[in-house]
């Protein structure tokens, strides 16, 4: 594969689908994907802009959070992931990039769908990394259901849960330890402007997401603190064949963007260093669309 600052083609520069027809059980494990997801393991490269900061990433194992949390690790971070204890084996290979980036690496196991999860993962994180100054609220739950009838009350619950209501428990424990300067950082979706019939809690939870974003940035640039969201369209994540989306969906994720392709969690990780760093001083309440050509409304 081509270096990812070689100019090049990019709807040639990672894996077009059609791609092996793959399973797992929620929430999966990213190294059993074909072709296998690249979340900037040999290709981000950092310049230190976040020396000295502290980071907590919530879903860091994999991911979008997994391409952060190298990202910021590289870019001189110190940081803290969170994840299901279910995902310990990926947890620790990113621990493991943390730490050879020669930053400290902090795993904290637990399902923010709780709200004395949330509590104490925020919590823990600043003990353990000596402060927070970037929060990365990423953790979600997608599962594709063909109608209504099949979206029981406890999907739909434990899908608001930990994609929305998380949002608000762990920001309501950030806030009183973030500095003037600090960042919070948002995953909502393309789902928030163009939902799918199939992820009827999914889009509703992602658009909250948008509102949140935009209402608590007005808050708290008060005290000096910037919120902003990124909305990604289809990448390549464990989200997708662990029940995100159904099987025959899966083998051609991505294929109706503009690429041709889906993205790759490294395509995103500029997207959140720039809105972690000082760099991105006059940015908040933004959502940053990255979609692969659909844009955001």
């Amino acid at each position: 594969m081509p270096d990812r600052f070689t100019m090049q083609d990019p709807r040639h520069q990672y894996p077009v689908p059609p791609f092996p027809r793959q399973e797992q059980e929620p929430p999966g494990i990213a190294g059993k994907m074909k072709p296998t997801p690249d979340h900037g393991e040999e290709s981000y490269s950092g310049y230190g802009r976040l020396l000295g900061r502290k980071a907590l990433i919530t879903g860091g194992d994999s991911g979008i959070g997994r391409a952060a949390a190298i990202a910021f690790a590289r870019e001189g971070a110190d940081v803290a992931i969170g994840f299901l204890p279910s995902e310990l084996d990926d947890a620790n290979e990113v621990v493991g990039y943390i730490e050879r980036a020669g930053t400290k690496a902090v795993a904290l196991p637990g399902d923010v769908s709780d709200e004395e999860t949330c509590q104490r993962m925020i919590k823990d994180a600043v003990e353990q990394l000596g402060g927070l100054d970037i929060l990365v609220i990423n953790a979600a739950r997608q599962q594709a259901r063909k109608s209504v009838d099949d979206l029981s009350s406890d999907d739909f619950d434990k899908t608001m849960k930990t994609n929305l209501y998380a949002l608000h428990w762990l920001t309501r424990a950030a806030v009183q330890h973030l500095p003037p300067g600090a960042s919070i950082i948002t995953t909502a979706s393309i789902q928030a402007y163009e939902p799918s019939s199939h992820l009827l809690d999914y889009a509703t939870t992602k658009a909250g997401i948008v509102a949140y974003t935009k209402a608590l940035a007005e808050q708290l640039i008060e005290k000096g603190i910037r919120v902003n969201a990124v909305a990604p369209g289809p990448f390549w994540t464990v989200l997708q064949p662990s029940g995100g989306q159904f099987p025959e969906k899966v083998e051609i994720f991505g294929q109706n963007s503009a690429f041709g392709r889906p993205g790759q969690p490294v395509e995103l990780a500029p997207i959140y260093v720039l809105l972690a760093s000082q760099e991105g001083s006059y940015i908040t309440g933004e959502v940053f669309g990255v979609t692969g050509g659909k844009g955001v409304a």
